[in-house]
This record gives structure tokens, sequence and C-alpha cells, in this order.
């Protein structure tokens, strides 16, 4: 049987090929005669020195634990700077008044469930027996009180009842922060930046278990040009709990 060559382009290499003087360049591969290209990489076992901070250096806000910055504060400027530009933003990419503040809802809803989380982390951290409110008038309490001021630095200035519906609350804020600095132009008068915050107010009710509705609404007096109204329409269900509850 014959078989066919080997292309021209390799070459065969059988043990018996192999004379003792091939075998002289045949050697273990040490330290020493292992060739560079072939030799395999040193095992360095010095530790690796990390460069020391300066000692002026702020840490990073990742490292710094969340209970101290409880009381932190952001400067001013720097939100109103910010929030405008989201503002400026969205109204460029909507077709309406109400198309905006339904986005600016929906923003302030996404914010709001990271205010909650935080809020809950806090208590259960430093309470020895943290509790979560079941009842809608005490949650209604803790946004007006304990979330405005993690957001706003100060507490709300009003919580009312509507006396013609029941299912209706409002929070009044006379001067709320984030549209302290924001002028609204003629053809947008009857639009409310509040609508972030009314998102805000959304999230913390639904992750309560409280799920309303919740829309901002200019209010201004001779007094308070920037009053701002919080309208929470919950729905029949939690009506319904609170009546089974009494």
């Amino acid at each position: 049987m014959s078989y066919a060559q080997p292309h021209p382009r390799f070459s065969v290499l059988s043990s018996s090929s192999l004379s003792s003087a091939d075998h002289t360049y045949v050697q273990s591969p040490t330290a020493a005669s292992s060739t560079t290209r072939f030799s395999l990489p040193s095992v360095n076992t010095t530790p690796v020195s990390t460069t020391p901070k300066p000692p002026g250096a702020r840490p990073s806000i990742y490292d710094r634990p969340l209970n101290k910055t409880r009381t932190a504060e952001v400067s001013a400027s720097a939100f109103a700077f910010l929030f405008s530009e989201v503002v400026q933003y969205t109204q460029k990419r909507v077709a309406g008044i109400n198309d905006l503040e339904r986005r600016l809802n929906t923003l302030g809803y996404r914010i709001g469930t990271r205010v909650l989380e935080l809020m809950v982390w806090r208590t259960e951290s430093t309470s020895k027996a943290p509790k979560r409110e079941i009842r809608f008038l005490q949650a209604l309490m803790s946004i007006h009180t304990q979330v405005w001021r993690t957001c706003f630095g100060k507490p709300a200035d009003g919580l009312e009842k509507s006396v013609e519906n029941d299912d209706e609350y409002m929070i009044v804020d006379n001067d709320p922060p984030i549209t302290r600095n924001i002028s609204v132009p003629r053809d947008l008068s009857s639009l409310s930046c509040s609508s972030f915050t009314a998102g805000i107010v959304e999230a913390v009710l639904d992750g309560l278990g409280f799920p309303a509705r919740v829309t901002a609404h200019n209010t201004p007096t001779s007094q308070y040009p920037g009053r701002t109204v919080i309208l929470i329409k919950v729905e029949k269900s939690v009506l319904e709990r609170e009546e089974a509850l009494k």
C-alpha cells in the first residue's frame, strides 16, 4: 500500500531521525538556560504597595456611611441648575404641558423609590424596634414631616383633608425649594414643575402600600406667590382598609 507524500511545506519528524548530536541541544528548562521566548514569568512575592492618600483628601461618597450623611446638605445653586436643565431637556421632547408634567412626575417617582429605601434602611439601622406605618394618616404625617425634611431640609407647611371628597388629601408647601429659581413663561402659566415632587410622594405612598394618584397644582397668594398644593387622591381599597382597621 502506498502512502501519500507529505506536503513540501511540512516535514515529518520521527523518533529515529533524531541523532545523538541533536540530543546535545536538548536541555532542562532551568532558569539559567531557558530562553526569553519560552521562559516562564517569575512570581513576584513582594506585596504591592498602595499609594497613600494625601492628608487633606476627602473620602469618596461611596466610602461614607449612610447614617453620617443624614444631615448633609446639597448646594442650592447646584440643585437649581441641575433641575432647570432637567426641565428644559424634558420640555424639548414633549407635545404639551400635560405631557411635560407627566414626565416630571415619572422622574420624581424614580427618586421617591430611592428616598423610601434610604429612609427605611436608616430607621432599621438606628432603631431597636423599627415599625412600618399601616395607617394612612400616619403615613401622610411621615411624608409631610420626614420625607420633606429628607428631600428639602424642612417639613411641609400644611396637611389638609378635602371637605368635599373623602379620598382627597393635600400637602401644602408655601415656598417649594425646587421651583424657587424657576421662571415659567406666560404661555406655560399653568405648568407646575412641582409635579416632580408629586412623583416622589406617589412613589413613597406606593412603597408603603397606599396606592394613590398624586398631582401638583399652583395656588399662589399675595404672601406666597410660589405656593403649591400636592393633591393626593387615594384608591378605594385604601379607604376600605382604613374602615376595617377602625
